[in-house]
């Protein structure tokens, strides 16, 4: 394996614009401006070669200041920003973010649809519009959810099979609370599904952030990988979130150890050929 490609990190200048979900004391080491010239002292030890950079907030602006960094920095190979999805231009939309400077570098689209109290969002009929100009573009959906919103995440991708949806952070598993289902039987599903890819990212901040082990995340990784198969996983170190319960060091270092059995070309697929083909880098 020659290089790590790290499939999901975030930035923010808080000078800009707040990021609204960044509250509460435990929250607080988050509330400051994070940069790609942060992150590059972090990954480069790592042999991280390229990066990509996912939208934080559903702000329009967001997007195209993402596509300026990724045309600027040697580290950042790909965007997934944010549209509004609901929009009836939403094609329009693409196609303009796509003509920016930077715009080459737009791979996907996401929105928090975690944070949406209709657990069927997906399947409403202007979303799934919006999807299908999101598949009409060339570009895959990042899938932030729930638990109890995989079910719709399975309709929605098995309705619009022209559309790869990537799965971030695993569904967003309970490993602090160490079970397994219903989100194992909910994963299989989804993973069935050709058009499907998940994320190994944003484990240790669903495990007991000072107490977290490699042995509480692996039932979770092992279930993917199986479901999934090492061709259809990314990883991803969701820094600088993950910081809230450990540094990208011991992320990466998680990530190997629940790789370890693999065999090597299934690990470079995990730790960068997944990402590279999925996303275009």
């Amino acid at each position: 394996m020659t290089g790590i490609i790290d499939a999901h990190h975030h930035v923010w200048d808080l000078s800009v614009r707040d990021q609204d979900w960044i509250t509460g004391p435990a929250m607080a080491p988050l509330r400051r401006n994070f940069t790609v010239d942060d992150l590059l002292p972090e990954a480069q030890p790592h042999a991280v070669r390229t990066t990509v950079l996912v939208q934080t907030v559903t702000v329009a602006a967001e997007t195209p200041e993402f596509l300026a960094i990724a045309e600027r920095s040697e580290l950042v190979a790909g965007v997934v920003g944010w549209t509004d999805l609901t929009r009836p231009d939403v094609g329009d939309r693409l196609a303009a973010l796509r003509a920016l400077p930077g715009g080459r570098h737009l791979a996907g689209i996401r929105h928090q649809v975690q944070g949406e109290p209709d657990p069927e969002w997906l399947l409403r009929a202007e979303v799934r519009r919006g999807l299908t100009a999101v598949a009409d573009a060339g570009l895959v959906y990042d899938l932030v959810v729930l638990e109890h919103q995989l079910p719709a995440c399975v309709r929605a991708a098995a309705e619009l099979p022209q559309l790869t949806f990537v799965l971030d952070h695993l569904g967003k598993p309970p490993i602090a609370a160490g079970t397994l289902e219903p989100w194992a039987t909910r994963i299989r599903a989804l993973a069935a599904l050709p058009n499907t890819v998940c994320k190994l990212s944003g484990m240790v901040t669903e495990a007991a952030w000072d107490s977290w082990t490699v042995d509480d995340l692996a039932p979770y990784a092992a279930t993917v990988l199986e479901a999934f198969g090492p061709a259809r996983v990314m990883f991803g170190s969701d820094w600088p979130v993950c910081t809230l319960a450990a540094p990208y060091a011991a992320v990466v270092r998680a990530a190997r150890q629940l790789t370890a059995h693999l065999g090597e070309a299934e690990r470079a697929e995990v730790f960068a050929g997944t990402a590279a083909r999925v996303y275009g880098l």
